[in-house]
């Protein structure tokens, strides 16, 4: 089915807001997308001419099954185009999101399964986000906690659930990335934040707000 950028990336913001079988309303959608809840009501009348949606007026919007799949296809080839800049070019994780929303849309599917060869079929992207595979299955994600909520002393960085760039710069800078591992020295219960040692590097301490973006395992 031939969507218009545009179409592709309302359909991937109701797949993020879609929890479970919940329905997203036009303003949730708006305020993702950053447009007028006019323009959101315009639009789902589209999708759902084309089948994509389910969507009565005040009752929210909810992807059909085609939808669904349609969704997928456009994450996993967000997700992977994610791990080809960063494994590949080089880039650093917070630099690959803004590319990446550019080369989602070339829709070859030849390419996309040749690049998810080409990088021997992840499963997680840069940001530990599961990658749909060519049928639209999502591997199952192993458990998880955050470093704030976690009992554990050593763990590995498994994902990262805030992306903004501020965060993601702020974790290179300390040395953190997906894959670390690390040590908890303290948790101080003043101010909740945590005392955390890497591997070959002096001891960092970081705030409850950073922390609680960091989801962490056992090693």
């Amino acid at each position: 089915m031939n969507l218009s950028v545009a179409e592709e990336n309302y359909i991937k913001s109701i797949y993020k807001l879609q929890e479970g079988d919940e329905a997203v309303s036009t303003n949730a959608l708006a305020y993702e997308l950053d447009t007028k809840p006019a323009s959101v009501t315009d639009m789902a009348k589209k999708l759902k001419e084309k089948k994509l949606i389910e969507y009565e007026k005040y009752q929210g919007i909810v992807l059909s099954s085609d939808g669904r799949k349609a969704a997928l296809q456009i994450v996993r080839r967000h997700r992977l185009w994610e791990c080809f800049l960063v494994d590949k070019l080089l880039f650093s994780w917070e630099e690959v999101h803004e590319l990446a929303e550019e080369l989602e849309h070339v829709r070859s599917e030849k390419l996309t399964n040749r690049l998810s060869e080409f990088l021997g079929n992840p499963v997680l992207d840069p940001h530990g986000d599961p990658i749909p595979d060519a049928n639209g299955k999502l591997a199952k994600p192993r458990p998880q906690t955050s470093l704030d909520q976690t009992n554990a002393k050593r763990l590995v960085v498994t994902a990262v659930t805030d992306q903004s760039t501020a965060l993601l710069a702020f974790l290179n800078a300390k040395g953190i990335k997906l894959g670390t591992q690390l040590e908890i020295l303290a948790h101080y219960e003043y101010d909740n934040s945590i005392e955390i040692k890497l591997k070959q590097q002096p001891a960092i301490t970081i705030s409850e707000q950073v922390a609680k973006h960091i989801m962490v395992r056992p090693v």
